[in-house]
């Protein structure tokens, strides 16, 4: 029977290529539209699989009589300002994909700059628990929340946890300090308060074991670089070889005949301090957890579980790639997460750097392939931590990740503590949108190939209704994708895909609606969404219509995974075509209406 439903395919009979719009009253192109049908290949099915397909056209259901709307789509309809702006201003194809993310930091905090941050583009704020105290993100979160509130904002809050800290030390300062060539430095677990002139205090006490004399001791991947003289006990004398800047808190690493020295600590990876941190960020009603030091599936799975047990609300956990280990045990880590984040900074201690550029490719690979958005961060704009503009080299890192198709680039010290983090954000949010263009210029996404996710048939068949819809928004060259979804699930789905046209995804769901804040190309709408979905598309483009956020000629493709109260679980697409009636302003209809329904009945011969 697996073998059977493996040869189910979802077959258009007509090709409609090129940038061109649809005349439905005459069929397509002046042709008669042709009917979708599901064909199987090979044996013929005469089993029950527990489910049916149906797929049909329907045509010229223009001028219908309006019905009454549900109640419930009559109340709340909210679409953040930025994105509402935006679309005034620029149009559908206007509107940029790729998100944004922000570290909140000392320089970035105040109510005002966290508004100034948000009017950027900034789609999610996060907070290193690494830095500040509870009470201090809890502020944030609140000032946050605020904004959304009552100033119309959709900005979702990201906790980082610290992790056991064993690569980290610290000089003491509050600042960097200065390395000089040839000084010698003692490395020590030793604790104590405040600094020592050459004396650095490493967070973990075994973070010597296993070094010998000779062996090469690296500062946040080459900042400074140090060779080992001397070893006492857990103590290190250390002399530097290549001159530097010493930050606070900087990451180390190990080094011996040009490898790296991998040492197995046997350290949980979430500490007694996260585990506080984590029902810290349940209790704020967070929306991300970032996982940091992930080696492998097991702790997101345990965190998960804690979730699971103490919050009401669906927070997603994404995973850090930081290390050799977690590259190792990458795939595991990525189907078992809600996403990633390529934190290069760290990965870069562990790896060569000329290798981090196609790692960083293939980690996005991987992430789109097994449909979870990625995160690139890590020093897209050192500079602009110091200076008002980029160097050309950043911008071209930032393009390069864009044109990988990330789904989100974050600022981490940039917005931090840089004295120009908007600027930042708007050098992110202009390159992003330039290099957006130029793909969909270029048609690089239909290139894009796409691994078979789904192992039940009913997955299977969802999955191909998004991957058809995206091509065919391609090449009808729809405005957008309206999706209308519970858990978004069909709305990440249609991302995957990397679609030109953007994707407004409805939902009724508060959790939904601040999770696909992640995912590219979705623009994530709270609205009270019936059961019957004609209702919820002709309410939405009405209410969409009010707000002059769609205009006559506007062509429209729509994908719901709203179940109905019936027992059976519809899958919808349509394409509509929305225009005006002269005077009256009301919305009529041209649409093609495909889609798939499914219940129990005996599969006979198609």
């Amino acid at each position: 029977m697996a073998s059977a439903a493996s040869d189910l395919s979802l077959i258009c009979q007509s090709t409609i290529a090129g940038d061109q719009r649809v005349d439905l009253k005459n069929g397509v192109f002046g042709r008669p539209v042709s009917t979708l049908e599901f064909r199987c290949h090979g044996e013929t099915l005469k089993k029950k699989l527990g489910f049916k397909v149906r797929a049909a056209v329907q045509v010229g259901l223009e001028g219908s009589k309006s019905k009454a709307y549900p109640k419930g789509l009559e109340g709340a309809f909210q679409l953040d300002v930025v994105s509402e702006g935006e679309l005034m201003e620029k149009g559908f194809l206007g509107l940029r994909k790729t998100k944004l993310v922000c570290t909140i930091g000392p320089a970035c905090c105040s109510l005002e700059d966290l508004e100034k941050l948000a009017l950027g583009g900034m789609n999610v704020a996060r907070l290193n628990m690494c830095h500040g105290t509870r009470e201090w993100h809890r502020d944030v979160i609140r000032k946050i929340k605020k904004l959304n509130e009552e100033k119309g904002f959709s900005v979702s809050v990201m906790i980082d946890t610290e992790g056991s800290q064993i690569h980290v030390v610290d000089h003491g300062s509050p600042s960097s300090v200065k390395v000089e060539e040839g000084s010698v430095w003692l490395f020590t677990a030793e604790q104590f308060e405040g600094s020592r002139p050459f004396s650095v205090q490493a967070n973990y006490k075994g973070f010597s074991e296993g070094i010998e004399v000779g062996d090469e001791l690296v500062i946040d991947g080459g900042m400074a670089c140090f060779v080992v003289i001397e070893k006492t006990g857990s103590d290190l004398q250390c002399k530097c070889t290549d001159p530097g800047i010493f930050l606070p808190r900087a990451k180390l690493s190990f080094w011996r005949d040009g490898k790296l020295v991998e040492r197995n600590y046997k350290l949980p990876t979430l500490s007694t301090k996260d585990w506080a941190d984590v029902d810290f960020g349940i209790s704020e009603g967070v929306d991300f957890f970032a996982l940091s030091f992930v080696n492998h599936a097991g702790s997101i799975k345990q965190l998960k579980n804690h979730l699971s047990n103490k919050s009401t609300k669906s927070i997603r956990v994404l995973a850090k790639i930081e290390s050799l280990e977690a590259l190792h045990n990458l795939e595991e880590i990525v189907q078992a997460s809600d996403g990633i984040m390529v934190a290069r900074g760290d990965l870069g201690v562990e790896i060569p750097l000329e290798q981090i550029p196609a790692v960083q490719e293939d980690i996005i690979d991987v992430c789109r392939q097994l449909n979870k958005p990625v995160i690139v961060a890590s020093q897209l704009l050192e500079s602009m931590v110091e200076y008002p503009t980029p160097t050309r080299a950043e911008v071209a890192d930032v393009s390069e990740a864009v044109r990988q198709y990330a789904d989100a680039l974050m600022l981490s010290g940039e917005s931090a503590i840089g004295s120009y983090g908007p600027k930042a954000l708007s050098v992110l949010d202009m390159t992003s949108s330039r290099i957006e263009s130029w793909s969909r210029q270029e048609n690089r996404q239909s290139a894009l190939n796409h691994y078979q996710l789904g192992v039940s048939l009913p997955d299977r068949i969802a999955q191909q209704i998004c991957t058809c819809a995206v091509e065919m928004a391609n090449n009808l060259g729809v405005d957008a994708i309206f999706a209308y979804t519970s858990h978004g699930q069909m709305a990440s789905l249609l991302s995957r895909s990397r679609p030109n046209p953007p994707i407004f995804a409805f939902t009724n769901d508060d959790s939904t609606r601040m999770v696909l804040n992640l995912q590219w190309g979705v623009i994530s709408l709270r609205v009270d969404l019936s059961d019957d979905v004609e209702y919820n598309i002709s309410k939405t483009t009405e209410l969409m219509k009010s707000k002059g956020l769609i205009s006559q000629g506007d062509v429209v493709l729509v994908v719901s995974d709203v179940t109905p109260k019936r027992s059976t679980p519809v899958a919808v697409q349509s394409i509509q075509n929305i225009f005006f009636l002269e005077l009256q302003m009301r919305l009529r209809y041209k649409f093609m209406h495909v889609y798939a329904e499914w219940n129990t009945f005996e599969w006979n011969t198609f």
